[in-house]
């Protein structure tokens, strides 16, 4: 199966917004007390995020005390609705819209820097050496990803729909081809991680469960990138065919076992 391309996958997401936002699960609570406890996230924490997306994470951590809160979005779609909520909302988020690659952003500057569900669309040695730079000696760096279903312990839906969802191209996400996934590869970024100068690496997976109901799930699926690389005759069979299995086989209720990976590092204080 091709992989897409980090260009055309961060361009996707744009789509329709809306869809994504309402859709996805958001992430487990362990993961803000991972930024509180381990990385010093509190009030006034100087923040940047990369790839915020419609700002699942964004808004908790302005709640948590990200300020500021300096979001680095490359899609102008996502990043208008990310401004529009903010607005609605009374959060303090300065939008760049810009890639990452391409962004130009102060040294020594941040606290702590975060990426969520973001960073395998960005090349790894050149991301993270410019995360690492924006970081005050001593900052903390976070990025973690929610896997939708724990294949370590089956999965039902993911099994009745297999035959679907045959022959569709992966993301980045996926990893290379007989490595794990790359949200759970620790060998593959705990070395680019040390590659960039970090220091005090961890790891750790959080297992969790969410639940769809019919709509829901076929909602979170269009979300996907592989889904969203369709054409949109194709995309919407398949969809129509996620749909059915869960209403058929499933009963209208359809639970992952979720896990979320996250790593965190620290910039050498000197």
């Amino acid at each position: 199966m091709a992989e897409i391309d980090r260009k055309e996958g961060r361009r996707l997401f744009g789509i329709d917004p809306v869809a994504y936002e309402a859709a996805r699960p958001g992430y487990p609570e362990r993961i803000y007390d991972v930024l509180r406890d381990r990385c010093g996230l509190g009030q006034g924490t100087r923040t940047l995020e990369i790839g915020p997306g419609t700002g699942q994470a964004s808004f908790r951590l302005t709640a948590l005390g990200a300020r500021p809160l300096v979001v680095v979005e490359p899609d102008e779609s996502l990043a208008a609705h990310l401004t529009a909520l903010a607005d609605t909302r009374g959060a303090s988020i300065d939008v760049l819209v810009q890639p990452l690659e391409n962004a130009e952003l102060p040294e020594a500057s941040f606290d702590l820097a975060v990426a969520a569900s973001s960073f395998h669309w960005i090349e790894q040695s050149v991301g993270l050496a410019k995360a690492a730079r924006s970081l005050r000696p001593g900052g903390w760096w976070a990025m973690w990803w929610n896997l939708h279903g724990d294949r370590s312990a089956g999965n039902p839906f993911h099994e009745a729909t297999a035959e679907l969802l045959a022959g569709m191209s992966t993301s980045p996400s996926e990893g290379a081809r007989g490595r794990p996934r790359f949200a759970l590869d620790d060998e593959a970024r705990t070395a680019s991680l040390a590659a960039a100068g970090f220091e005090r690496i961890e790891h750790e997976v959080v297992r969790w469960e969410a639940r769809w109901d019919t709509a829901g799930i076929r909602a979170l699926y269009s979300t996907f990138s592989p889904m969203l690389s369709l054409e949109a005759i194709e995309r919407e069979r398949l969809l129509d065919g996620i749909a059915r299995t869960a209403a058929e086989q499933f009963g209208g209720q359809v639970e992952l076992a979720m896990l979320t990976s996250i790593y965190t590092a620290q910039r050498p204080a000197i």
